[in-house]
């Protein structure tokens, strides 16, 4: 099955990433190994990719990114302020 998606961007949540990350005062970097302790393995590249919306993001990343960026899964998903 393919997936067929109107636009470039490939996800709502890459934004609301970087936001989250640069509150962090972290880097992709940074965020890479802290993602890695939860046994999520995103390269630094892939989480460029993300937060340019450049790549799909799967919901067992994006809860990991909930717990290492001290956010909500709905906030990254734009659905909280």
């Amino acid at each position: 099955m393919k997936l067929i998606l109107d636009s470039e961007e490939r996800n709502i949540a890459g934004s609301r990433v970087k936001i989250a990350r640069l509150k962090n005062n972290m880097t992709q970097q940074e965020l890479s190994v802290k993602l890695e302790t939860l046994a999520v393995y995103v390269d630094r590249a892939s989480i460029s990719k993300l937060e340019q919306k450049k790549r799909i993001i799967t919901d067992i990343e994006l809860v990991a990114l909930s717990q290492v960026l001290n956010v909500s899964v709905s906030w990254l998903l734009g659905q909280d302020k």
